[in-house]
């Protein structure tokens, strides 16, 4: 057989062919080992962009980046394991609870986590505002807490899907981030190579989500789903509302406080139906087990979570960080509150410091948004819809300059939210 090209790759798919599994296999570790220049690469994920990849190619292209570099072992944890992963949201602070109430349902949570960027906060972010918290372990020990407790929330390691961390850093400067195979293939390679038996997908749908309009949410489902099911990992999607807000917080710290409220029984219920309408479907998928409401009640959750923090060397029990100044936010009209705009919510917040421009940019554990009404509440001119949290008073202008428009009030009431819109299985 001859020799694979780049260039022939290139022209390949510029032309709308198919790659072949040798093409393919070739590129990716070829990409790998930086033995092929960035601007060759940009050019076939350019080309990617516009031509896609057909079913067999993407199956190919998500194993090719699988087999980059180590695959998780689980199996000593002795019992099921099942992931959940979000595409991101403005209030998702929907991990956090999860993860321990589904350990307490009996199912092992083996959560490889990210950090935030832009207007939608990352997990690691959030709970490294705990005091001692760390999200670093070896592969040893995250397998020995997810034997031990049910639950871990961590960083990934270099050693999984080594192709998909050099890929991302150049989508993201090129232009081909928004392209399903693409984004399919570097979120379900992350989480095969994980090694967890099934997975969960919380795909966001609305003004504050990646993915704004339904249709392609939908695509983007199907696509992880049928890749999930090609490699082996049972895998179900549930298309959930990000239009406005998850819960009253925005931030980091913030967002901790509110899930520990959720653990302890109380909390926003937007934030509860979807953390639950998740929990079942992971402990369906698992094999069964004890239902997610009644470990909260009891209080099974919060002590997985007490666990799971303390095992990673932080302290539950430690008091967060506080913003040191809090600007109210006033409605301009009276009437209902129709709509709190997630994209401008969580513009808001990072312009406040709660989220980063570029992955070194520091975070501050305490800015944030608090809302003080929701949509369908009354209020009245002026009357405070919001708290601005922060700790640098030259960020503010910023803020409020990302509120404009951001809630909407008319004369009646909103019809009620839909949270959780559609499943979709295998």
């Amino acid at each position: 057989m001859a020799a694979v090209t780049i260039l022939d790759v290139i022209r390949t798919k510029r032309d709308g062919g198919e790659l072949s599994d040798a093409q393919i296999e070739w590129f990716i570790s070829s990409f790998t080992d930086r033995s092929i220049a960035d601007e060759q690469a940009s050019a076939l994920l350019m080309a990617i962009v516009w031509r896609g990849l057909s079913p067999r190619e993407l199956s190919t292209w998500t194993a090719a980046m699988i087999a980059s570099g180590d695959r998780l072992d689980l199996s000593p944890v002795g019992r099921a394991t099942c992931d959940k992963h979000s595409t991101g949201g403005v209030g998702d602070k929907v991990s956090l609870p999860l993860c321990p109430i589904v350990a307490a349902c009996g199912v092992a949570v083996p959560q490889l986590s990210g950090r935030g960027l832009g207007h939608t906060g990352g997990t690691l972010d959030k709970l490294e505002t705990i005091p001692g918290w760390s999200p670093h372990m070896t592969n040893e020990q995250f397998v020995t807490q997810l034997r031990d407790i049910g639950a871990v929330i961590a960083a990934a390691g270099d050693d999984l899907a080594p192709a998909d961390r050099r890929m991302y850093a150049l989508r993201d400067v090129t232009g081909t981030v928004e392209a399903i195979p693409l984004i399919a293939s570097s979120i379900m390679s992350k989480k095969i190579a994980e090694g967890t038996d099934a997975l969960v997908l919380d795909v966001k749908v609305g003004s504050g989500a990646f993915l704004p309009d339904i249709g392609l949410a939908r695509e983007l489902a199907r696509t992880m789903v049928g890749l999930g099911s090609d490699h082996g990992v049972r895998t179900s999607a549930l298309l959930t509302d990000m239009d406005q807000p998850l819960g009253l917080a925005v931030g980091n710290a913030l967002e901790v406080t509110e899930s520990v409220e959720i653990l302890q029984g109380g909390g926003p219920a937007d934030v509860i139906e979807v953390t639950l309408a998740l929990a079942r479907r992971m402990v369906e998928l698992a094999g069964g087990g004890a239902d997610p409401a009644d470990v909260i009640a009891n209080g099974a959750a919060m002590d997985r979570w007490n666990a799971m923090i303390r095992a990673q060397g932080g302290d539950p029990s430690a008091p967060l960080a506080r913003a040191t100044e809090i600007e109210p936010f006033g409605a301009l009209a009276a009437g209902f509150v129709q709509r709190i705009d997630a994209r401008k919510i969580g513009e808001a917040a990072w312009r406040l410091g709660a989220g980063r421009a570029r992955k070194e940019d520091p975070v501050s554990p305490s800015a944030g948004i608090v809302l003080r009404a929701v949509a369908g509440d009354r209020v009245t001119v002026g009357q405070p819809v919001l708290d601005l949290h922060l700790d640098d008073p030259t960020r503010l202008a910023a803020a409020l300059d990302a509120l404009d428009g951001a809630i909407e009030i008319g004369d009646t009431p909103p019809a009620p939210r839909q949270l959780v819109h559609e499943q979709i299985d295998a």
